[in-house]
C-alpha cells in the first residue's frame, strides 16, 4: 500500500439504491477522469458527464465532481462519481477504473491520507469514525465537537505549554553561565505542577465520553421468580427473555439495546441469584455476578413480598420492588413496578434516564472518548511528576520530552522541529 497510488471506494451504502456515490483519491485522479469522460468538469462544479471504459463502451451517465488538492477531503486530488445505483453499474466503473490503474481502498485509507496530508489531526479523524457510528444524538453530538477541533484544542494548548517549558529547561542546560535568577526555575517547577494538576484533572471524569461513545450497560439482577425477565420485556419493548413461573429460567445473561434520552444502554438479563447444585444453573449465576461487576448501573429487583438482596458493594444501584400490583406493602426499594400491567414504569423510565444522563454528560472541557487518549494522558502524567521531582536538570528535560511525546501521540502531531521553532522563538539565543 502505496500514498503514491490512485484509489477509489463507494461512498454510499451497498445494495441497489437510487445513487451510488463513488469516490476517487490520489495523483493520477485527473488523468482518469479524462479517460473516463472525455472533459473533466471544472473545478468543485458538478457537471453531467457520459462515463465509458477503454473500449469506448458506455457505462453511465453520471453527476462528475473534480475536486483538486490540497482543497480536497484527503488533501489529494479527487473526484466523486455520483452514480445510478444498480450494482451492474458499479462493478462496470470500479473494472474501468482498475483498468486505469486505481485500486480499491483499504478500510479508513481515505481518512488516513487526510492526516497524513495535515488536514485533519488523529483526534478529528477518530471522531469521523465515531460519526459514522452514532447511534444516537448524544454520540453524534459528541462526535461533531471533537471533530471541530474541541477535544484537539485542549491537547494542543497543553502542548504548546511543554514545549515552552522545556525550551527553558533547555536553556537553562545548554547555558548553565548565564546568571539566571532562581524564580526562573521555580516559575518553570511551578507551571509543571500547575499542568499535571490539569491533566489529573482531566483524566478524572468518571469515563463519561468513552461510556457515551461504547453505550452504558445497566444488569438486571436478583432472585429467582421476582419478575426479572418480565421487566427487561418491558423496558426493551419485545420479548427478550423467556417469562416463566419455573424458577431458574434464565441460564445465561440476555441482551437488549435501548435507547435512554439519546444515550444507548444493553441492558442485561441475568441469573436468578441463589445457590443452587444445578451445574448449569450455578454457571449462570457466576456469569450474572461477573456482568453485575462491570456495569454501569445494577437494577437490583424483588417482588414486594420479599427483601431485596443486599448489591454487596457492585458501585450503583437502583432497587425496584416488582408485582406492585399485588397490592402489598413494598419492601424497601427506591421504586415499586408492575412489569406486567406497566404500574410505576414510566417513573422507572424515567430513572434510567436520568441515570444514563448523569453517566455520561460533562461539562467543561470535552471528555476522553478513548482509551488510547487516556493510555497516553495517564504517561504524560507521570511523566510531569518525575519532571518536578527529578533532582538534575537533564532529566526533567527527559522527563519533559516524554511527556510532549505521550501528548504528542493522542494528536499525531509535535516533532523535533517544534522543539527548536520554540527554543529559538523565546529567547536570543547566538545574538
Amino acid at each position: 500500500m502505496a500514498d503514491t497510488d490512485t484509489i477509489f471506494a463507494m461512498a454510499s451504502g451497498a445494495g441497489r439504491a437510487a445513487v451510488a456515490v463513488l469516490r476517487i483519491s490520489g495523483p493520477a485522479t485527473l488523468g482518469i477522469l479524462g479517460r473516463l469522460c472525455r472533459t473533466p468538469p471544472k473545478p468543485r462544479r458538478a457537471a453531467l458527464r457520459q462515463l465509458r471504459d477503454g473500449a469506448g463502451e458506455l457505462l453511465d451517465q453520471a453527476l462528475v465532481l473534480w475536486l483538486p488538492g490540497p482543497g480536497s477531503y484527503t488533501g489529494e486530488d479527487s473526484a466523486e462519481l455520483h452514480l445510478h445505483g444498480g450494482s451492474a453499474i458499479v462493478d462496470g466503473i470500479a473494472q474501468a477504473l482498475v483498468a486505469l490503474g486505481a485500486r480499491p481502498a483499504e478500510a479508513g485509507e481515505f481518512t488516513r491520507r487526510a492526516f497524513l496530508n495535515g488536514r485533519m489531526d488523529l483526534l478529528q479523524a477518530e471522531a469521523i469514525a465515531d460519526l459514522v457510528a452514532a447511534e444516537s444524538s448524544a454520540q453524534r453530538r459528541q462526535a461533531l465537537r471533537q471533530l471541530g477541533g474541541a477535544l484537539g484544542g485542549v491537547y494542543r494548548r497543553w502542548a504548546d505549554r511543554l514545549l515552552r517549558l522545556l525550551a527553558q529547561q533547555e536553556t537553562l542546560i545548554d547555558f548553565p553561565d548565564e546568571e539566571l535568577p532562581d524564580s526562573v526555575q521555580s516559575a518553570m517547577l511551578g507551571e509543571i505542577g500547575a499542568l499535571c494538576r490539569e491533566i489529573a484533572a482531566h483524566l478524572h471524569d468518571d469515563r463519561r465520553g468513552e461510556r457515551l461513545r461504547d453505550g452504558l450497560v445497566f444488569a438486571i439482577a436478583g432472585p429467582p421468580n421476582v419478575g426479572k425477565s418480565t421487566l427487561i420485556n418491558a423496558l426493551a419493548g419485545r420479548d427478550v427473555a423467556i417469562v416463566s413461573p419455573e424458577p431458574g429460567t434464565t441460564r445465561d445473561v440476555l441482551e437488549a439495546r435501548v435507547m435512554l434520552g439519546g444515550v444507548p444502554v444493553t441492558l442485561l438479563d441475568t441469573a436468578g441469584l441463589r445457590e443452587t447444585e444445578n451445574a448449569i444453573e450455578a454457571e449462570g449465576v457466576r456469569r450474572a455476578r461477573a456482568r453485575a461487576e462491570e456495569a454501569d448501573l445494577l437494577i437490583i429487583v424483588s417482588d414486594v413480598q420479599m427483601s431485596a438482596p443486599e448489591p454487596a458493594a457492585l458501585g450503583r444501584t437502583l432497587r425496584v420492588a416488582n408485582k406492585a400490583d399485588l397490592g402489598a406493602t413494598p419492601c424497601p426499594a427506591d421504586l415499586a413496578v408492575s412489569a406486567l400491567t406497566g404500574l410505576g414504569m414510566d417513573r422507572l423510565r424515567a430513572m434510567l434516564t436520568d441515570m444514563a444522563a448523569a453517566l455520561t454528560q460533562a461539562e467543561g472541557p470535552p471528555p476522553l472518548t478513548r482509551a488510547r487518549h487516556r493510555a497516553a494522558l495517564i504517561q504524560a502524567a507521570d511523566h510531569l511528576r518525575d519532571a518536578e521531582a527529578a533532582l538534575l536538570p537533564e532529566l526533567r528535560g527527559e522527563d519533559l520530552r516524554a511527556a510532549l511525546r505521550a501528548l504528542g501521540r493522542i494528536t499525531g502531531h509535535v516533532g523535533a522541529e517544534d522543539v527548536l521553532d520554540s527554543v529559538f522563538g523565546q529567547f536570543c539565543i547566538g545574538k
